[in-house]
């Protein structure tokens, strides 16, 4: 099995996949990231995407770049990527990681 897949989306970006081998933690089947290949982003990527199977065993799912804080002793993430108005932007990129995640998977 490869250990890293690339997948060209129309938007002048790659998806890589990197399957999580060791299957810890539990659930988590890849990690992906977003590489730019034209404009302004050209040559740089976005790390931090993970593809977790749903724990309902119905689908998958996307997790997005986060940094997690605490505060008085309570844990808490802050969302790296975030929409600029439109909360469903976010689902254009989940999409496009899930397609890059099924697309290795039937290379595999």
């Amino acid at each position: 099995m490869n250990t890293n897949a690339a997948v060209v989306a129309p938007q002048h970006t790659v998806v890589k996949i990197t399957p999580n081998d060791k299957g810890n933690p539990p659930g988590k089947l890849a990690d992906a990231e977003i590489h730019f290949v034209d404009g302004v982003f050209a040559g740089l990527k976005l790390i931090g995407f993970a593809i977790w199977e749903r724990r309902t065993g119905a689908g998958r799912n996307v997790t997005f770049p986060a940094r997690q804080y605490s505060v008085n002793g309570e844990r808490r993430s802050f969302a790296l990527l975030r929409p600029v108005a439109d909360t469903t932007a976010q689902d254009v990129v989940r999409d496009l990681i899930l397609s890059a995640y099924a697309e290795y998977e039937q290379a595999a």
